[in-house]
C-alpha cells in the first residue's frame, strides 16, 4: 500500500477568495477545503489530487456550497445570479448579494458575557484540557459560568490546569463514567443553559454565543453544532472523518417528536455529537439526566443519542445549529482508533436496547439483531481478504457490539441513575 497523504485543511474565507493565487495549493497534493462567510460556514471539499485547473475548482466550490447558500434562500431568495457572479469571480456584485441573504447571522456588538454554563467532562488529559479551556476563554461572548469535571482522575494534573484559569470551577467525580461526569455537571450548574465540549476540542469564537442564541429562541429546547476535524494528517484520522464524522452539514435542523413517532428506527445519533451539544437545564431535570448505565466503555458512548431520544418522545425539540462550531482532534493512532470505535459500537448496541424499552415500535431491536448484522456481514465480504483502511476496524466494531448487548442483559433491571 503506498504511502498515505496526509490532507492539508484550508479554512477560506470566500468573501476574499476570488482567486486560487490567494491560497498556496500544489498540485499532486490533497486538501480538505471548508468555506465560510465570515463567521457562517457554507460548506466543504475534498481535493484528492489538485490539478491546478482554477475554472473546476470554482465550480466545485460551488456545489459544496450551493446547498446551504439554498437553504438561507429559503428565508430571503435572491435568484440563482450569484452562481455565474462567482465563478466568474465578479467580487463586488457576488458580495452584495451574498451580504443581503446572511446579513441576520452577520452578527455585531455582541455582549461580553452570556448566561450559560459550560460543562467540559475529562479524565487524565490535562494537555488536551488546557487547550480547550484557552479557546473557551477566548470566546468573543465569554460564558458565565465553566465548569471542569474530573472524571475518576490518576493524578491532579486536571486540577493542576483548571488552577491556572481564574474563575473556573473544578469538581472531581470519583465515580468512572463520561454519563456520570455529565450529570454531575449538570446538577452543579446553576445557569439555565447547560452546554457540553469535549476536552479535545478548540472553539470558534462565536461559538458560546451561538449556543445561547440557540436555546433562547421559544421552541429550542436542546441543540447541538457543527464538529469538523481539526487535522486529517494520519489514517486513523481519515479513516474516522470519511466513515464516522460528526460533522452533520451546513443547514439548520429542527428535530422535534414526530421524528421519534414517524419513523421506523429513527436514527437520534444523526442528531448531532456529544462533543459540542447543549440543553435547557429544566430539560435535563425533566428527562431525568443522562443514563448511567450507558458508561459501558473508557469514555462512555451513546449518552447523548439516548437522551435526545427521550426529550423528543417527551414533546421537545432539538436543533442543529452547523454556525455553533467546534474542531475536533481524532485519535491519531491506530490502536487508539480501535478502542474507540469498540467503544462506540459498545454503547450503542446497548443504548438501542434501552430505547427499545421506551418505545418497542420504533423497532430498534430488529434494527440491532438483523439490520445491522446483515450490514456488518456486507462489510466483512467486501473487505475481504485483505480489511485494510475502514474494514480494518470491523472487528473491534463487532466485539464492541457483541459485548454491549452482553452489558445490557447483565445491567437490566439497575435504575438508569444512582441515587
Amino acid at each position: 500500500m503506498p504511502d498515505l497523504i496526509p490532507y492539508i485543511i484550508h479554512h477560506i474565507a470566500i468573501e476574499n477568495y476570488f482567486g486560487i493565487n490567494s491560497y498556496p495549493l500544489i498540485k499532486g497534493s490533497k486538501y480538505y477545503c471548508v468555506f465560510w462567510w465570515y463567521n457562517i460556514p457554507l460548506g466543504d471539499l475534498y481535493i484528492d489530487r489538485y490539478n491546478g485547473f482554477e475554472p473546476e475548482l470554482r465550480n466545485n466550490i460551488l456545489l459544496a456550497i450551493e446547498p446551504s447558500i439554498n437553504f438561507y434562500q429559503s428565508k430571503k431568495p435572491i435568484g440563482n445570479s450569484y452562481k455565474n457572479l462567482f465563478k466568474n469571480a465578479v467580487a463586488t456584485d457576488f458580495s452584495i448579494q451574498m451580504n443581503a441573504l446572511l446579513v441576520d447571522y452577520l452578527h455585531k456588538n455582541l455582549p461580553d458575557k452570556v448566561e450559560i454554563s459550560v460543562i467540559i467532562c475529562t479524565r487524565n488529559r490535562s494537555e488536551q484540557l488546557d487547550l480547550c479551556l484557552k479557546s473557551l476563554l477566548a470566546q468573543t461572548s465569554i460564558p458565565q459560568e465553566i465548569i471542569v469535571v474530573d472524571n475518576n482522575p490518576a493524578d491532579d494534573s486536571t486540577k493542576n490546569v483548571v488552577e491556572k484559569y481564574h474563575g473556573v470551577i473544578y469538581y472531581k467525580e470519583p465515580r468512572k463514567g463520561l454519563d456520570i461526569a455529565r450529570n454531575t455537571g449538570a446538577k452543579k450548574a446553576s445557569l439555565p443553559i447547560v452546554a457540553y465540549v469535549d476536552d479535545d476540542v478548540h472553539l470558534h469564537p462565536l461559538w458560546t454565543y451561538m449556543v445561547w442564541q440557540s436555546l433562547n429562541e421559544d421552541d429550542a429546547d436542546a441543540m447541538t453544532g457543527l464538529v469538523l476535524a481539526s487535522s486529517l494528517d494520519t489514517e486513523s484520522q481519515q479513516i474516522f472523518e470519511e466513515h464516522w464524522k460528526f460533522n452533520k452539514g451546513y443547514t439548520d435542523k429542527k428535530f422535534d417528536n414526530l421524528f421519534v413517532t414517524a419513523n421506523k428506527v429513527p436514527k437520534v445519533w444523526d442528531i448531532g455529537a456529544g462533543a459540542n451539544m447543549a440543553f435547557k437545564k429544566s430539560v435535563l431535570e425533566k428527562v431525568n439526566f443522562f443514563d448511567e448505565r450507558l458508561d459501558v466503555g473508557a469514555a462512555g458512548c451513546s449518552g447523548d443519542s439516548e437522551i435526545w431520544f427521550r426529550i423528543l418522545s417527551a414533546g421537545h425539540v432539538i436543533k442543529y445549529n452547523p454556525r455553533a462550531v467546534v474542531h475536533h482532534v481524532h485519535r491519531r493512532e491506530l490502536k487508539d482508533l480501535h478502542k474507540q470505535l469498540f467503544s462506540y459500537m459498545r454503547g450503542h448496541a446497548a443504548s438501542v436496547l434501552i430505547q427499545h424499552e421506551q418505545n418497542s415500535k420504533a423497532e430498534y431491536q430488529k434494527y440491532l439483531y438483523y439490520d445491522i448484522c446483515k450490514y456488518y456481514l456486507l462489510l466483512i465480504r467486501v473487505g475481504f481478504p485483505s480489511y485494510k483502511f475502514r474494514y480494518q476496524t470491523l472487528w473491534s466494531e463487532v466485539k464492541g457490539i457483541l459485548s454491549g448487548i452482553r452489558y445490557y442483559y447483565k445491567n437490566k433491571s439497575v435504575p438508569p441513575i444512582s441515587k
